[in-house]
């Protein structure tokens, strides 16, 4: 009895500690966020009343390892017949502002429509964490200190600006946000205020989501000549996952696309891509499947933004189911 009281006390004074350490901490990084543009004002206001979040450092500890899983079985978990509807629904809503976007940008409406539908399902779920108190608890936590600060800073610099309200201000527990999930630093590097009324509002602007998707892609190097790849067939021992050449010397080696062969030039360089070590689907991609992977380094992702915005720009009442999500 005597012995759990103590460990209990020890726990406790541990619990306060760590807080008053927060407090601590909190003191140091406000003249550092100071030092680097934000207002006493800005910095005071966004910290009202705002503690440590121990939930955020268990999710951040315990983040899943690398799976085995196959793209197929991601695919299924990834992309239904629902995503793809409300994707060209999407499309076709919004037809004449993606239009204007791609334009500017020269990043199909598809695309970025197929960014917006994976990253949270058109809009829907885009995080419900206080991004101050999130981005705050990773940086004092100090696995990745230096990291989480300057995404710190830049997010109190867009409050500073009024993009967003401060109650408004919510997102990922690591600090992604908006309709986007742009990462503060991000935002500040690839934001727009494509409908001109002054704020980069990637939360509820639709003008602004899509030109900010957009503008990232540019900014990274897509290439408006050329599509994100195909699926293709090749002969055994023909090429080896992530082997690149130009576009006639994969034809050379018989290689087959599943539709039309693009009319691309012949010296096009495509790497090919094999998800299943050779068990499933197979690519050919672009220099534009490497400025999707730019925005998150996962093959998978990458695919399955491609292959979205292949069914998004499809006719609209052509399923997939016996194509692809049911093999």
């Amino acid at each position: 009895m005597i012995r759990s009281l103590l460990l209990l006390g020890l726990l406790i004074l541990s619990f306060q500690a760590k807080a008053s350490d927060f407090d601590s901490w909190l003191l140091h990084f406000r003249a550092e966020a100071l030092s680097r543009g934000v207002t006493a004002s800005t910095f005071d206001t966004a910290f009202l009343g705002v503690s440590h979040v121990p939930r955020v450092i268990e999710l951040d500890r315990k983040q899943p390892e690398r799976t085995k899983m196959g793209f197929k079985t991601y695919l299924r978990n990834v992309m239904s017949q629902k995503r793809i509807d409300n994707g060209r629904l999407g499309l076709s809503q919004n037809r004449m502002l993606l239009k204007s976007v791609e334009k500017h940008y020269g990043v199909p409406a598809e695309v970025v429509i197929a960014l917006w539908g994976i990253e949270t399902s058109y809009g829907q779920n885009t995080g419900g964490y206080d991004l101050v108190s999130a981005l705050a608890t990773l940086a004092w936590e100090g696995r990745r200190a230096t990291f989480f600060k300057n995404e710190l800073i830049h997010a109190l610099l867009i409050l500073q600006g009024k993009h967003i309200s401060r109650s408004d201000f919510k997102g990922s527990w690591a600090g992604a946000m908006g309709q986007n999930q742009f990462m503060p630093s991000s935002w500040a590097r690839y934001a727009v205020d494509f409908n001109g009324d002054g704020h980069k509002d990637i939360w509820t602007t639709k003008a602004d989501i899509f030109g900010s998707a957009a503008n990232y892609l540019h900014s990274n190097g897509w290439n408006p000549n050329l599509k994100w790849g195909w699926e293709v067939t090749f002969p055994s021992g023909t090429g080896y996952n992530k082997e690149r050449k130009s576009y006639l010397g994969w034809l050379q080696s018989g290689v087959q696309f599943s539709g039309v062969p693009p009319s691309i030039p012949s010296v096009t360089q495509l790497t090919l891509i094999i998800p299943d070590g050779g068990q499933g689907k197979v690519y050919l991609v672009t220099e534009n499947f490497d400025v999707i992977m730019s925005w998150n380094r996962s093959t998978y992702f990458a695919l399955t933004v491609g292959l979205l915005s292949d069914f998004v720009g499809q006719n609209k009442n052509k399923t997939v189911s016996s194509s692809i999500l049911n093999e």
